[in-house]
Formats: structure tokens, sequence, C-alpha cells
């Protein structure tokens, strides 16, 4: 059996060549972020809101709730299972933006923790890829409804 000194914490970090204001938009407003990441949601991310978002692809959805909001500087949200997400959005020269993802808060045994935690990392590293390339370039990757495709229940 494995012991944890310490709880995992997951972060994902990419450099995303638009202004700021376009990638803080791109993760508030449901109508851009289901062209990279979930499929439909109940709203926009606004401080103190309680939103769904559903993968239908897969038949899963899940509900957060905003614990916090800094206009193209800060998201924080927790999930139903207790787990933090923290996005900081960084202003850099020529229009771009560095976002960091940061992922904590998970429970279990340390074999849980530790999956769950390597299984987070490989899905908000995804989110950034595919949001790099919509946001970037105006692909729609299909990386979320691609990752497990026989799972798909449609």
């Amino acid at each position: 059996m494995m012991t944890l000194n310490e709880k995992p914490v997951v972060k994902a970090e990419m450099l995303i060549r638009k202004p700021v204001e376009e990638v803080y938009e791109a993760f508030i407003n449901p109508e851009i972020t289901t062209k990279f990441w979930f499929t439909k949601s109940s709203g926009r991310l606004e401080e103190g809101k309680t939103i769904r978002w559903d993968w239908e692809m897969y038949g899963v959805g899940d509900e957060l709730f905003v614990k916090e909001t800094e206009k193209n500087k800060l998201i924080r949200i927790e999930w139903t299972d207790g787990t933090q997400v923290e996005w900081i959005f960084t202003p850099r020269a020529d229009n771009q933006t560095f976002v960091s993802i940061t992922n904590d808060g998970f429970s279990g045994s340390s074999d849980e923790m530790i999956a769950r935690a390597i299984d987070s990392m490989g899905g908000y590293t995804m989110v950034l890829s595919g949001l790099k390339a919509y946001l970037e370039h105006n692909i729609q990757l299909n990386l979320v409804a691609d990752k497990a495709p026989d799972a798909n229940v449609n």
C-alpha cells in the first residue's frame, strides 16, 4: 500500500496566442467552450452560480459551483466531488495569454487520488490543446469526443 505525504495537485499550462479577453471569455461563455470541451451547459460561469456541464456523447454530466471570478484574470470552481479548479490568465506581449489550470482536493485512497490526478492532468491538457487549436486556427479537434470513442453513447 502506498502512502502519500501530500495530496496530489495537478497543473496544466499553455500559451494561447490570443488576447486575454478572448481566452477568458472562451471559458466563461458556453457558446465558445462547447467548441472544445463539453457539449452542453446550463449557462455562463458567474460567481455564486451552480452550473451543469454535459458531455452528451458519453451520456454524463456534472454540476460545479462558481466560487470566484475576476474578469480576464481568474476563475475558481468546485465540482460536486469537492475537487477545486482554478484558472489563472496571464496576459503576455503580442496579444498572448498564458493559461494555468490547477486542480486539487482529490479524495479517496492514495491509489484513487493518484489515478484521478493523472486523469485530470490529461483532461485539462487536452482542453488547453483544443482551446489553442480553436482560438488560434478556428479548428475543432474533437479531442474530448475522440479520446474514448468506445464509450460514446450516440
